[in-house]
């Protein structure tokens, strides 16, 4: 946790990084350390900048299919009104939040949330449509085939909605799922893996639409705003990583180095994914003095983060946790879910006693440059981070 200044921040497009294989990035936890790493797979679409309707959870998440549509860069009136129906569709058949983010980012792999017609399926090419596609006989907002409906249904975005979300609640703990799990268990894609990089733009377009709706977690039966932590896991995708407070801040004027924020907890407690993921690094990190020797506490001044776990989220979105009191329970390469403990609170590297030092960083950039204040970042999706006494 070095105090020194923080290089500037320079902003890395995501669809750079997803060109290039391989990309080499410092990695400057806590005390600027000079190990790198070499990442790769970085790639995923950046969310497009949205003007919202609404940026607060309301509680009132009633959707508005004729109302004024929020401007978005690649998406236009006519496509966010099909998410605004396929949102409706989920409330009339009271599918949780969390269902509507998949069903829409679901949507915006399949169809780019337009109704098609096939150019194979004359019949379709005569109903109402918004652009014309050739996936077998595919058609409609989910390219749902033959098997799903006549091509009438399949074309009636309230159908196709309808037909999508049966399937979906039909799954077993589907929930609990990450986001392209579940789309593809339903879907049954040539691409299983398409469907994870909508999730972030998915959630915003459900908030703007529905009063907030992917900031809940369902908690006692109810859906709660800003309220997710732990195992209880928001429609956003997203969760706090532990449930204690916030001491030590982002890049204070005390500590302008200090990347991220220290949550206070007692040793030994889980530390969970803040959201579904890719482990890109879960090792131990060597301090000052070039040691890797993060089995014992660590004390401040001795540099590093010590056992730690970085996590590569949908948007190119990465979480790192430091200081964990012994090796991470979780590997390099590792599938994780949001939720899932990935390993304990300890106070090793450079650290004056348990806590958990949390860092966000954007646009897959694990350096100090990427990194970005976590406490709005995580109110946003809906996963507040407990602020101090």
């Amino acid at each position: 946790m070095s105090d020194e200044k923080p290089p500037r921040r320079r902003r890395l497009p995501l669809r750079a990084l997803a060109a290039a294989s391989t990309v080499a990035l410092a990695l400057l936890c806590c005390t600027g350390g000079t190990a790198a790493f070499f990442l790769t797979e970085l790639g995923g679409d950046s969310a497009e900048q949205m003007t919202p309707m609404s940026v607060e959870c309301t509680g009132d998440f009633q959707v508005d299919v004729s109302g004024k549509m929020p401007r978005m860069t690649d998406y236009g009136d006519s496509q966010l009104r099909n998410a605004a129906r396929i949102i409706g569709t989920g409330q009339q058949m009271k599918v949780p939040p969390r269902g509507w983010v998949v069903a829409v980012a679901t949507a915006m792999q399949e169809s780019g949330l337009r109704n098609l017609a096939n150019r194979t399926v004359r019949d379709s090419r005569t109903l109402p449509n918004e652009g014309v596609g050739a996936d077998h006989d595919s058609v409609g907002l989910f390219q749902q085939r033959a098997s799903w409906g006549s091509t009438r249904q399949r074309m009636t975005p309230e159908y196709a909605a309808k037909k999508f979300y049966e399937k979906l609640v039909a799954i077993r703990g589907w929930e609990q799922l990450p986001l392209t799990v579940a789309a593809q268990r339903v879907q049954v894609s040539a691409f299983p893996d398409a469907y994870a990089k909508h999730e972030t733009l998915a959630a915003q377009i459900v908030d703007a639409l529905a009063g907030g709706a992917a900031r809940t977690a369902l908690l006692s039966g109810r859906e709660v705003c800003d309220a997710a932590s732990g195992k209880e896991v928001a429609a956003s995708g997203w969760t706090a990583p532990i449930a204690g407070r916030v001491g030590s801040g982002y890049r204070t004027s005390q500590r302008p180095g200090h990347d991220g924020v220290d949550i206070a907890a007692r040793k030994g407690t889980a530390i969970h994914s803040a959201a579904s993921g890719r482990v890109l690094v879960s090792k131990c990190d060597p301090d000052n003095s070039g040691r890797e020797s993060c089995d014992v506490d660590g004390y401040p001044g001795k540099g590093g983060c010590g056992w730690f776990v970085d996590i590569l989220h949908s948007g190119g979105i990465i979480t790192r946790y430091c200081h964990m009191v012994t090796r991470p329970q979780v590997q390099e390469g590792q599938r994780v879910a949001a939720g899932e403990v990935i390993g304990k609170v300890g106070s090793s590297g450079n650290s004056s006693g348990p806590h958990l030092h949390f860092e966000v960083h954007e646009d897959g950039d694990r350096s100090s440059r990427g990194a970005t204040d976590p406490v709005p970042f995580m109110r946003s999706r809906g996963a507040p981070l407990k602020a101090g006494k």
